[in-house]
């Protein structure tokens, strides 16, 4: 049996969980989430937790059973604390911005870069540090993807956008001629 399917997830006070036609929605204090699960593996709702059985043991079913359990622990964490991920900015003259419901973006092309921030997160910039929060976990690792994939940190002078505490290999420039 999967040793992460067989773990319980426990629904903590002010989060409740319904389940009805292979959907599972989770209610808490940061939002709701609505994620339909795979029809393979089974999802009961007893008291405080929530537990996960699977009919049989195929590979594909006891990953299933793992992976089902994993995101329903991750809906559970998303509506009581929340995702969220930072991105840093370096460069001269690089800069990033919130007007309403985009980030402008400029990183040393010819033109600003414009993104639209999806629903569920929320974006905010303080001096060259970038920060995204949202209660669904792939919604906010996705976006700060996105917004790293505009101008990712380039080996030399590391020029772009990072992630906070991200290691850049830097590379040693032409020697001098001599």
């Amino acid at each position: 049996m999967s040793r992460v399917g067989r773990k319980p997830v426990a629904i903590p006070s002010g989060v409740s969980i319904t389940h009805k036609d292979g959907a599972l929605e989770v209610k808490g204090p940061k939002g709701t989430l609505r994620e339909s699960l795979h029809a393979r593996v089974k999802v009961d709702v007893a008291g405080s937790e929530v537990k996960f059985g699977r009919p049989d043991d195929e590979p594909a079913t006891r990953a299933l059973h793992g992976l089902v359990r994993a995101t329903v622990q991750n809906m559970v964490v998303g509506v009581t604390q929340g995702f969220s991920r930072e991105l840093e900015i370096q460069g001269t003259g690089y800069r990033a911005e919130v007007k309403g419901k985009s980030l402008n973006l400029t990183c040393g092309f010819s033109h600003p870069v414009a993104m639209a921030i999806p629903d569920g997160v929320k974006v905010s910039v303080a001096e060259n540090r970038i920060k995204i929060e949202g209660a669904h976990r792939q919604t906010v690792g996705q976006f700060a993807s996105n917004v790293r994939e505009v101008k990712p940190p380039e080996p030399y002078k590391g020029k772009g956008i990072r992630y906070v505490n991200e290691h850049v290999r830097r590379k040693v420039g032409k020697a001098a001629a001599g």
